[in-house]
Order: structure tokens, then C-alpha cells, then sequence
């Protein structure tokens, strides 16, 4: 984390602008398909990302963190998304690279001045045969991998297309280098978060949206959701205490956490995903989050707690169409109850308030509904994001707390 004085304000920082946290990929037998070739070879692939911050350079992270295999990089460029302003992205000097097994390599820095919210395209080259094993499996936005080398091509020979699809392997976050006092907020969440039915290629997650909200205050939002994830158990990725350190404490210029966690360790119990689990009790899951935000305040953030939404009648017509119980909604109330009460959190955005059907509570409100009865549409995203109170969330910013302006 850094720390700011009034001798350093000015002085130039990297600050983590944008990133996709990273999963092991699953096997065949699981209930969702990956999106992705078991390998790459000799092929592009190109993904978009739009940054929350920008600054006078930039960097990328990418990640082997699942991986049992080094990952050969030929070579890497970074562009404006139109393709243009094309650089050369090196590592070490080098524009190739090697990233071993369990590790990340983050690039040298770019020369590419970019602004904030702009989208970036990412292009990387993989010369050998290379078995995909890290990935964030549903970034909301479309990536290609082509035929052969084409990092440097400002639009992709698409007669060349191997497939295109909305899982991100690789690629794990961007930095930007600014002047002056800036710094990050970290969301780490759920498929609510990930933004499992925002509207593609439109960057309408719930971060996204408040990434609009503080950009004009220097701050970046950083969204560390993972579709499936939990508090307390692995799922569709490692449990939030295992990757806390990687995904929040890690990041450059950290201030606060958003917690947004708990829906799926009360609700895959019992379902196709964990059909011999229970749920855990409410004291496991308030000592997971004690723990959680023991280790956030260790390290100097600001912990920002939030409420689970509704759920009645979520994923119909799916193999988790028995994801909702009313036990389980139980549960959720005494959740939602004791983050109220126990003053845990330094601040709590109530996402159960904000949602609920006011006739209804325990359905979201027809409005905020994507339609699963489970995670918001682009509606109800915006609403989760204009709740977020920006003062409480950072105490230095002297706000009046504007709403978000409309969707491009």
C-alpha cells in the first residue's frame, strides 16, 4: 500500500487502474464450459479493458498463478482500442518472456499516455504450445485469439479467427504511473460483482459504474470479483481469504476494500455444485468475515462491509433452480442482521435495501431483476453503485456524492 504525505503528493506513483482476478481453469465435467481452448499455439489473443485511472505510463500483469507449466510469451503490445497509438509492450528489456509456473510477470513500463475510462486493447502472442490454465472466466467482454502473430495489427485478419469468447486468460491487471495524490478502491466479490448479466462489451458492472463516480476524485476502482466465489470455501476459484493477499493487499495504491461475499457460501449447498454440503453456521461466516477484515485493517484499509440481496425464485429453469430455500433466506436476514448491528465494517452499503422488492422483500425489485431473480441487470448495477455513500468509503473525499451519469 501507499502511504501519501505532503512530501510526496506530487511525486510520480503506480496505481493498479484495472483488474480481472485470476482462476484455475476446470475441467471438462463441471457444470459451466471454460470458453477456452484446452491450448494456445501460435496464436493472438487480444482483449479489451477499460481502465478506471489513467496516467502518463502504463504496465500489465499477467498471471501463471494456476499454472504447473512455464507460459511463453513471443510477443506483447498495448493500444488504444481502435488499435492506434500501438506500443511495444517488453519485459526485462526483452519483448519475450518467460512466466514459470505459480508466478505472475508484470512488463516494463509504457510509454502510452492514456485517460481515464479509456479502453486499452491488449495483445499477446504465444509462440509455443501452451495448455491454459489461469483465466478469469467471464469478463463481460469479448476477446479473440487469432491465427499466428498479429500483436502488432491495428485491426485482426479475422478470416484468421480461432474463436472469440469472454474469458480472460492471462491477463491479470494494468498500472498506471500518475503525479499527485491517487489512489485505489478494491471490490472483491461475487458473480454480482463480476457482473455475471451486465449488458458486453458495455463495462455496466456495478465497479465499472462506480469507477465513473470516483474517477473525477483520482481514484480507481479495481474489480477482484470471480463468478462462484466464497467466503469460506473454493468454488469457481479459491476462497477470498486464500486470495486476498494477491488480489486486494497486492495491488499499488490500495486504500479500501469493498467486501461483497457470502451469497454463494449460503446458497451452493444443496445444489448441483455442493450437493452433500451444508451451510455454514452464522457464527462460521461472521468469524470469516472477522478474519476477512482482520487482515484488510492490518494493513491500513478502510473496510467497507455490504448486505446480500434478495434471492426467491433465483436461476429458474437451470441446474440450480433449487439454489433458494427459505432456510437459506434465513440465514441471509441473520447475515444482513448482525453486518447492521455489529459495527464490524468502518462503513456498510445496504445492496439488501437498495434491491428488494418493496411488496416483496425477499425478491429483487422487477426493476433491478436481470431476469434470474439472482444478479441485477444493468438497472440494479447502477443502483448498487449509486448506494455507495463516496465520503464513507474514503473520508478524504469532500463530496456531495453525484449519481452516476447514463450508460454510453
Amino acid at each position: 500500500m501507499t502511504h501519501f504525505s505532503l512530501d510526496d503528493t506530487h511525486a510520480p506513483a503506480w496505481t493498479a487502474s484495472w483488474a480481472a482476478s485470476p482462476q484455475p481453469v476446470w475441467n471438462d465435467d463441471f457444470l459451466f464450459p471454460t470458453n477456452l481452448p484446452s491450448r494456445l499455439h501460435l496464436q493472438t489473443v487480444r482483449q479489451l479493458a477499460r481502465i478506471s485511472l489513467g496516467g502518463r505510463r502504463l504496465r500489465i500483469v499477467l498471471s501463471n498463478v494456476h499454472g504447473n507449466a512455464p507460459v511463453h510469451i513471443g510477443r506483447a503490445t498495448v493500444a488504444q482500442q481502435s488499435g492506434t497509438n500501438m506500443h511495444a509492450v517488453t519485459f526485462g528489456g526483452e519483448s519475450a518472456a518467460t512466466m514459470l509456473p505459480g508466478a505472475s510477470l508484470v512488463s516494463d513500463p509504457v510509454d502510452l499516455a492514456t485517460e481515464s475510462l479509456s479502453r486499452l486493447a491488449i495483445s499477446l502472442f504465444l509462440p509455443e504450445p501452451t495448455p491454459l490454465t489461469t483465466f478469469h472466466w467471464d469478463g463481460r467482454q469479448t476477446t479473440w485469439i487469432v491465427s499466428g502473430d498479429q500483436t502488432e495489427a491495428t485491426t485482426l485478419d479475422m478470416a484468421a479467427l480461432s474463436m472469440s469468447t469472454t474469458a480472460r486468460p492471462l491477463l491479470a491487471g494494468i498500472h498506471v504511473e500518475r503525479t499527485g495524490a491517487s489512489g485505489n478502491v478494491a471490490v472483491i466479490g461475487d458473480s454480482i460483482t463480476d457482473g455475471a448479466t451486465a449488458s458486453l462489451d458495455q463495462d455496466t458492472r456495478w465497479p465499472d459504474v462506480l469507477a465513473m463516480r470516483l474517477a473525477p476524485h483520482d481514484v480507481a476502482v479495481i474489480n477482484a470479483g470471480i463468478s462462484g466465489a466464497r467466503l469460506l470455501s473454493d468454488g469457481m476459484g479459491v476462497n477470498a481469504l486464500a486470495r486476498l493477499e494477491r488480489d486486494v493487499l497486492a495491488q499499488p495504491s490500495v486504500e479500501a476494500a469493498i467486501v461483497a461475499l457470502g451469497i454463494n457460501d449460503i446458497a451452493w449447498p444443496g445444489t448441483a455444485f455442493a450437493r452433500d454440503a451444508s451451510p455454514p453456521s452464522l457464527a462460521a461466516l461472521t468469524a470469516g468475515y472477522r478474519q476477512l477484515i482482520a487482515q484488510l485493517r492490518a494493513r491500513s484499509l478502510r473496510v467497507i462491509g455490504s448486505t446480500l440481496a434478495p434471492f426467491e425464485g433465483a436461476l429458474p429453469g437451470t441446474p440450480l433452480d433449487d439454489y433458494f430455500q427459505p432456510e437459506k433466506d434465513a440465514l441471509r436476514q441473520q447475515l444482513n442482521d448482525w453486518m447492521r448491528r455489529s459495527g464490524a465494517f468502518d462503513a456498510l452499503i445496504d445492496f439488501d435495501a437498495v434491491l428488494r422488492d418493496p411488496t416483496h422483500p425477499s425478491r429483487l425489485a422487477p426493476t433491478f431483476d436481470s431476469g434470474d431473480h439472482l444478479h441485477p441487470g444493468d438497472a440494479g448495477l447502477r443502483a448498487m453503485a449509486d448506494a455507495v455513500d463516496l465520503h464513507a468509503l474514503l473520508p478524504r473525499l469532500r463530496t456531495v456524492n453525484p449519481p452516476s451519469r447514463p450508460m454510453p
